[in-house]
């Protein structure tokens, strides 16, 4: 089966088409019903120019109460230096995490990526968590809500350890809210060491198809 691509008209074709890549679907548009929709059926964007749509096999997923919080960050968790927001700050977090960063010269969040997912934050479907200190915006991580299900997107840090600590206080919050599943596309070192594991596809769906349906407020 070859790769859809896609028009104005608003669908999907099933995730389980992915090539071996993960690669789903090219074309379309970032409109908030169709991110929604994407989301919905395990689907996420990763690139503008072409606008490319990825559901990817194993998918990468936290455990809410298998997180594991290293020492060293539980002891910077508990000198409590800092400042934790929601949602103050949506855009400037994308910015921070489109910044170019050491080893990191570029990245997919594009300035259509911010503009979409502002539209999503406007109208209640997308949340951020922000790291400060002295009121000053040092890292933070984004993502997407429905239902019990949140996917992160993306994070930052301008101090050590500040992404980290905003995504120690995000995973407390969807806890706190009975969140079920928190998508992370798919594993970096940084998330293997804090117990981020991968699952098949299918199970994903399974478990995406379950989340979406719960009544949850972020």
């Amino acid at each position: 089966m070859g790769i859809a691509l896609l028009n104005d008209t608003l669908w999907f074709p099933d995730a389980n088409s992915a090539n071996a890549d993960g690669l789903v679907a090219v074309g379309g548009n970032l409109s908030v019903p169709r991110l929604l929709l994407a989301y919905r059926s395990g689907i996420f964007p990763w690139t503008a120019n072409p606008l490319t749509w990825w559901s990817p096999d194993p998918r990468g997923i936290f455990d809410l109460d298998a997180f594991h919080c290293p020492r060293s960050l539980a002891k910077e968790v508990h000198r409590g230096q800092f400042q934790i927001t929601i949602d103050e700050s949506f855009r400037e977090v994308m910015e921070g995490c489109a910044a170019p960063a050491p080893g990191r010269e570029t990245t997919w969040i594009s300035p259509e990526f911010i503009e979409a997912f502002s539209n999503l934050h406007e109208q209640g479907h997308a949340h951020s968590v922000e790291y400060r200190e002295a009121d000053q915006l040092l890292g933070g991580i984004y993502g997407v809500a429905i239902g019990g299900f949140f996917a992160g997107e993306s994070m930052f840090h301008r101090v050590n350890n500040a992404s980290k600590i905003a995504l120690f206080y995000l995973i407390q919050h969807l806890r706190e809210r009975g969140f079920v599943l928190l998508d992370i596309q798919m594993l970096t070192p940084l998330t293997i060491t804090l117990n981020g594991v991968n699952i098949p596809r299918q199970e994903y769906l399974k478990r995406l198809a379950h989340a979406i349906n719960l009544e949850r407020s972020f």
